[in-house]
């Protein structure tokens, strides 16, 4: 339980000052550190991310951070390949799922490291606002292929939500982390519908991991702000390098064993 809630607090302030991130890292520590199944593991990451982000948009809603029609329209577009995705995950070997979670949280580390990305124009105005019918055929593209990587992988999103937002659609940073949160709840809960028939959850972890989530998104969203945004991203992308590191290794040695 000590664990869980460790995890917790870590996975939240993620998702609070982020936008996302938070869930690539839930599942590889519910498996290597809790000790639960894979697809135990995968359930019990979609619940808590995706409640832990509903939380850390409260912070956001007065700010108008968010573009809710690419929001809806991306989570939309997500929940509907979310159960192929869940469906090709129990075709799949453990080892291979896992794998391919340490190639994405490379691939996110590299992203966080890039201080200035180049950002597209697909959506934004010369007002600084949102056009969401000019960039409509990228967001569906997003939706679609972010969609199928949380079901395959128990991931909400965030760290490939945020790149589309900013870099393809051309989002402003803030806005992209408030619309992000939306799009991860969305994808989470359609994740989570399609993984709950696959394993029991464990409800003292999962609350006490859900509840300590909560808890550090709420003060992390309303800190997030004041926090030195490059800095942040950096730590990120370290975290995630050592985990994808733990990932790789532990497959190793699951595959030299068999």
């Amino acid at each position: 339980m000590a664990a869980a809630i460790g995890l917790g607090l870590v996975i939240g302030a993620l998702v609070g000052l982020l936008g996302g991130g938070g869930s690539i890292l839930a599942v590889p520590a519910l498996v290597y550190v809790v000790g639960q199944p894979l697809p135990q593991a995968v359930a019990t990451s979609l619940l808590v991310v995706g409640i832990t982000a509903v939380v850390a948009l409260l912070p956001r809603l007065r700010a108008r951070q968010i573009a809710w029609r690419i929001a809806l329209l991306f989570g939309a577009a997500g929940a509907a390949t979310a159960f192929t995705g869940a469906a090709v995950n129990r075709l799949l070997p453990e080892d291979a799922v896992m794998a391919l979670f340490a190639v994405l949280m490379v691939a996110a580390g590299l992203r966080m490291l890039q201080d200035k990305p180049i950002t597209g124009a697909a959506c934004a105005t010369d007002q600084g606002t949102v056009n969401w019918r000019r960039c409509l055929p990228r967001t569906l593209a997003g939706g679609l292929v972010v969609g199928f990587l949380t079901g395959l992988l128990g991931v909400g999103g965030g760290f490939l939500i945020i790149p589309v937002l900013v870099i393809v659609l051309g989002l402003p940073m803030t806005t992209a982390i408030g619309t992000s949160l939306v799009i991860v709840a969305v994808n989470s809960a359609a994740g989570f519908a399609a993984h709950a028939s696959d394993a029991v959850i464990d409800v003292p972890v999962a609350a006490g991991f859900t509840g300590a989530a909560v808890v550090a998104a709420l003060i992390a969203a309303r800190l997030g702000a004041r926090l030195d945004t490059g800095r942040l991203k950096r730590w990120f992308a370290g975290l995630v390098f050592a985990v994808a590191s733990l990932v790789v290794v532990q497959v190793g040695v699951s595959v030299a064993s068999s």
